[in-house]
């Protein structure tokens, strides 16, 4: 087990950024300092990342680009989209943006294909030309864009015409389930931390529904969604615990705005309630919303 993880330079980072989702106070700490921050590629991998290359595999599949494709991965995090890209897609290129530094000189490090590239950039307001990509995806990404209408918008703007646009989120609201176990027992024990559960702040954004609308109002044709569940297994309670240590999230995130009492509480709490097998493994699922649609040749 190890600590939490959020360093000094990363919480001076935090006073100075306020929080995108945690608008009121809570905890033992000022709420700015519970962002939902996106600085620590090593502590956001065994969060996040590890599960987001899974879900890549069958989205990638389901997206069937040609090979030989160029890509445009928008809000690739920690490369995690992009690796799965290289291995599976073929492509001749791929362009990784997202607004972290942090997160974008972790991508540079670990993905050292000379196919793909990473810049910091702002989904809203994406720096290629129009019709520069044949395929376009976000990854995990669109529900913290503060604008995911104008982002799936510069999206369709950038794909050619005939290309693909793509994207999935997690089902936060249910069958997400490490997130959702997570935030069922911090509701029972902290009932104030309830609006602040991914599932709340979401819903309305994370669901087939929703994501339809979304890339249909943006103007692209034959929209599709469809949910993605992949297993999560865990080899023991701490490889599901340690990982929501590392500050990255907004469930991480809450973590560093209490004690170690109530740290031990909700850990013992989790423990408690987890199905865990004799050989110590936790078996989970995660789903994921999917969401494609073509850029029509001519744009209306």
């Amino acid at each position: 087990m190890y600590d939490i993880v959020i360093g000094a330079a990363e919480m001076e980072g935090l006073q100075r950024h306020p929080a995108r989702l945690f608008p009121l106070p809570m905890g033992e700490k000022p709420v700015s300092e519970a962002s939902d921050i996106w600085v620590s590629g090593d502590a956001y991998e065994p969060y996040v990342g590890r599960w987001s290359r899974v879900v890549a595999r069958e989205f990638l599949a389901w997206l069937d680009v040609p090979t030989g494709s160029r890509w445009l991965d928008v809000g690739c995090g920690t490369g995690a989209l992009t690796t799965v890209i290289l291995e599976k897609a073929i492509p001749s290129e791929v362009l990784g943006v997202d607004p972290s530094a942090g997160f974008v000189a972790y991508a540079r490090a670990h993905v050292t294909d000379s196919r793909a590239r990473f810049e910091i950039g702002d989904a809203r307001a994406l720096a290629a030309s129009e019709a520069a990509f044949a395929a376009v995806v976000a990854g995990l990404s669109l529900n913290f864009v503060p604008d995911p209408t104008a982002a799936v918008v510069e999206m369709a703007r950038v794909v050619r015409p005939g290309g693909i646009v793509g994207a999935y989120v997690w089902d936060y609201a249910g069958g997400m389930e490490l997130m959702r176990r997570f935030w069922d027992a911090v509701s029972a024990l902290d009932p104030s931390a309830r609006d602040l559960d991914e599932g709340r702040i979401f819903a309305a954004f994370c669901n087939p529904d929703a994501l339809a609308d979304l890339f249909s109002n943006a103007g692209l044709g034959n929209v599709e969604t469809r949910a993605v569940d992949i297993p999560t297994v865990f080899r023991d309670f701490d490889d599901y615990w340690d990982p929501f240590l590392g500050g990255q999230g907004p469930a991480p995130a809450y973590l560093v705005t209490t004690n170690e009492e109530r740290r031990n509480a909700l850990r013992e709490r989790l423990r408690t309630d987890m199905a865990i097998t004799d050989d110590g493994h936790i078996a989970l699922v995660a789903r994921a919303w999917a969401v494609r649609g073509e850029r029509f040749t001519t744009r209306n």
